[in-house]
């Protein structure tokens, strides 16, 4: 993986010079004088399997263009990184460029005029983000327009350590497997004396959240918000938390589930000390990063479709675009900055660039991702068999929610595992506050 960043480094620093000369294609930046500094924050945290991706992508713009990244190192994407961005903007301390979600979170910056629209841009800028296609940028869930460029979209599924099912006698899962079957097969695992399911439900309860409210409503309605706690998306809501709570109840969750960080209990799948992590398709690099630390063999590892229950079909995923490179509005109208905003972003989000990130994942390119032609893991073939067969794909229901709300919500499923409130109070708080 490390020799494949460092020959992707080499090729993207020639077409990057390529097309600072002209002869490159339209999504290379032209020249844009050197000796310019900008700040740029993005979601690539040291455990982010692209963080190398990343690093060698900004460093051969550096060398092609004499400008230098200040790069914002982020600790982990979670709330408190969120909360610590809105904060810096509402100081007066935002980045030049930010890599950031789109939905709910940037509603308060778009209001507050913090970003620039991509259509403004274009007036200056006609070809940026030209290589993408239209309908797949996203769109700010504030006023309807479009700000951040994709590199690439993401996918929620069941990472499965192979070796664990064996000991088990455990199946594989695969499509059409149940609620129910995954019930019965994680009792097994536990009585075989394994962790079930790896999980930090004090850092990291929102992709069990997402799956246990999806299995209680329908792919129609899984974006949408509850108006109130006794409408139907607000009972699919839930019936999810307390899905939570009967997996907690049953002891399928780490013993120090509410104490342990994500970092910690995502270890155990790899130390075979747990079967089940549900994460995102981020996640793939991550074991990429740190199989042969934990002395572990990345083929022992599969992905697969998260358990079914109702009337969703296990093979009906959460999933989609919600984040990109969007350009401040305090960067904009610096006349040395804007240019070279431009240029970064455009170079960070080219085919070349953007198929390094995304192989795995998904993708607003016209033309679709270049495979490296490096050869795949069992871990990562199983991930493109996933997302090949998944038959309907909705965005997280989160997304939608404004971060106070939330954060609220989040904060309080501990709570609800340990009876100290009610799914149904816990619901009306969040509600209360969007």
């Amino acid at each position: 993986m490390k020799k494949l960043r460092l020959v992707m480094a080499a090729v993207l620093v020639v077409s990057l010079l390529a097309g600072c000369d002209g002869s490159g294609d339209s999504q290379a930046p032209s020249d844009s004088g050197g000796g310019v500094s900008i700040t740029v924050v993005t979601p690539f945290s040291e455990s982010d399997g692209n963080r190398g991706n990343y690093v060698s992508a900004y460093e051969a713009f550096e060398q092609a263009t004499g400008n230098t990244i200040v790069d914002v190192e982020t600790a982990a994407v979670d709330e408190n990184w969120k909360q610590g961005v809105l904060e810096d903007f509402r100081n007066g301390n935002e980045p030049d460029v930010i890599d950031f979600f789109i939905g709910a979170d940037a509603d308060e910056l778009i209001a507050n005029n913090k970003f620039v629209s991509i259509s403004e841009i274009r007036k200056e800028f006609p070809d940026y983000a030209s290589n993408m296609k239209e309908s797949l940028i996203p769109v700010s869930t504030y006023d309807g327009r479009q700000y951040a460029v994709p590199v690439y979209g993401y996918w929620e599924g069941l990472f499965v350590n192979k070796k664990v099912l064996e000991d088990c006698g455990v199946a594989i899962p695969g499509a059409g497997y149940t609620w129910e079957q995954f019930l019965a097969d994680c009792q097994t695992i536990k009585d075989k004396g394994y962790t079930p399911i790896a999980c930090s439900l004090t850092q990291i309860p929102h992709y069990w959240f997402e799956y246990c409210v999806f299995n209680n409503g329908t792919v129609t309605d899984h974006a949408k918000l509850p108006l109130e706690v006794d409408d139907t998306i607000g009972q699919s809501w839930v019936a999810g938390l307390n899905d939570i709570k009967a997996l907690y109840d049953a002891g399928f969750f780490p013993p120090d589930t509410l104490e342990a960080n994500d970092d910690t209990t995502a270890q155990m799948i790899l130390e075979n000390k747990a079967a089940f992590l549900l994460d995102g398709s981020w996640k793939v690099g991550w074991f990429q990063d740190n199989a042969e630390a934990a002395g572990a063999d990345l083929n022992d590892f599969t992905v697969t479709y998260v358990p079914s229950r109702g009337i969703r079909k296990s093979t009906d995923a959460i999933g989609g675009i919600s984040m990109g490179y969007s350009i401040t509005r305090k960067a904009w109208d610096d006349p040395v900055k804007r240019k070279v905003c431009v240029d970064f972003i455009t170079a960070m989000t080219s085919d070349e660039v953007t198929s390094t990130f995304g192989e795995l994942t998904v993708t607003a390119l016209k033309n679709g991702i270049t495979p490296s032609g490096a050869q795949l893991n069992a871990l990562a073939e199983s991930t493109i068999a996933m997302t090949k067969g998944c038959t309907a794909m909705v965005p997280a229901a989160q997304d939608a929610l404004t971060p106070s709300a939330r954060d609220a919500l989040f904060n309080n499923i501990p709570n609800i595992v340990r009876n100290k409130i009610t799914a149904e109070k816990a619901l009306e708080e969040c509600l209360a506050l969007e």
